[in-house]
């Protein structure tokens, strides 16, 4: 009988064969397997490494955390440099393995879940062909999807709430966008419901200071810290930078064409019509605000996922790797849905139609990447509007089902 321990070895490995493969075709294929990114945050590195700023590397838009965790990639002792090169590659994975391992235990949390379930809904992360080439060709996503995942984990099953918030500061100063869980955090460690009280001073307990607190002055420390090492351009390269993003190259998004034919505009043009700015407006409301006041007390995990894929759809800049995001809490969230059970042809209709919609785009910007075909204006265009609008559908029904459930809840309560 396959138990949870078979399933965990094998998700080791199948990263161990990924990452044998990935070499294997960076030394005898045209198409490098290693993302480019990798190549980035290894030149950063180097420059830590020599005592330099790792923003002399152009294009390095990180936290320098990211770097110094890659200092390994320059050792020379013990083995040779192209050995110590993957070091980051190995790291990603372990962290990667990790993440799989706390969904694990968060998953166990719930007493009504069998070993059987808990397997199969951990396999999403553990065995998933996406995550597993985005952690062994290099992206750093895995990096911060543990930071997230203790964050929850210290939350939700060691009731610890000032670890819980020192790990999400971490993620935010590593990468901004983990400060739309904040809202719904702070509303989960309520002692009672909002609506039946001023939600300002509902908000105001032990435990919401020590997680706010806590959360807050490890954002400021990192962030000083960083600029008291690096100065301006760390706060330029970090986070300045992305506002103001502008990518039309591998770009899921809406936004994608507009910012195509922006990037080619004269700066003097582009300066009245950014759009980048305005981007935030909608996503924001809803990843921010309207799901986290609408669900945080029903289902804190579920509301995160919510939040997650709500931040990626609307967000103007969409890649593969952001996908990585929302999964952590996929598993989480379907612990608690129909689109496993009553409601499996649904379940099915919607994975079909994100695959779909996304291999569309994908079709089109091979022809374009690998063909040389202008494909942005009759191919691109159609298919980052159709992978929208199927995200947005795919957003309904992950919201109806979470309203349902709050429905019968609230109905339970009643009685």
């Amino acid at each position: 009988m396959i138990e949870i321990k078979h399933v965990l070895i094998v998700s080791i490995i199948l990263r161990i064969a990924f990452f044998g493969y990935g070499l294997y075709q960076d030394k005898y294929m045209v198409v490098n397997y290693t993302d480019i990114d990798y190549l980035v945050f290894s030149d950063a590195s180097q420059f830590v490494y020599n005592g330099q700023s790792p923003y002399l590397r152009e294009t390095y838009r990180y936290t320098p955390l990211l770097s110094w965790l890659l200092i390994p990639n320059n050792f020379t002792f013990l083995f040779d440099n192209a050995i110590w090169y993957n070091f980051g590659k190995v790291l990603f994975m372990a962290c990667d393995l990790i993440t799989g391992y706390l969904i694990m235990k968060l998953l166990a949390k719930d007493q009504t879940l069998t070993k059987r379930k808990i397997m199969s809904l951990s396999a999403i992360w553990l065995i998933n062909p996406m995550v597993i080439t985005i952690s062994t060709r290099g992206s750093s996503e895995s990096v911060l999807t543990v930071m997230i995942m203790l964050s929850v984990y210290y939350l939700i099953v060691r009731d610890n709430v000032v670890v819980s918030g020192i790990w999400l500061g971490v993620a935010i100063h590593f990468k901004i966008y983990p400060i739309i869980y904040l809202p719904s955090i702070l509303l989960y460690l309520q002692s009672t419901p909002f609506i039946k009280q001023i939600p300002i001073l509902n908000l105001v307990n032990l435990k919401n200071l020590q997680f706010f607190i806590s959360t807050i002055i490890t954002v400021v420390v990192l962030t000083l810290g960083m600029y008291w090492v690096y100065g301006y351009e760390f706060i330029d390269n970090s986070y300045l930078y992305h506002l103001t993003r502008l990518d039309h190259r591998h770009n899921f998004s809406i936004y994608n064409m507009a910012l195509y034919y922006k990037s080619a505009l004269p700066f003097a043009t582009t300066s009245y019509n950014d759009i980048e700015k305005f981007t935030f407006i909608p996503q924001l409301l809803l990843s921010s605000l309207i799901i986290p006041l609408t669900f945080a007390q029903t289902d804190l995990v579920s509301t995160l996922f919510l939040q997650t894929f709500t931040f990626v759809t609307f967000n103007k800049v969409v890649t593969s790797q952001y996908f990585i995001w929302f999964l952590i809490f996929l598993p989480h969230y379907l612990s608690k849905s129909t689109l496993l059970t009553a409601n499996k042809v649904k379940g099915v209709v919607v994975l079909l139609s994100w695959v779909v919609s996304q291999g569309a785009w994908l079709y089109f910007a091979y022809l374009l990447e690998f063909e040389g075909v202008n494909t942005f204006d009759y191919g691109l265009l159609y298919a980052s509007i159709g992978f929208y609008l199927c995200n947005c559908w795919c957003l309904g029904v992950f919201i109806d089902k979470l309203e349902s459930k709050s429905a019968d809840l609230s109905s339970k309560k009643e009685l």
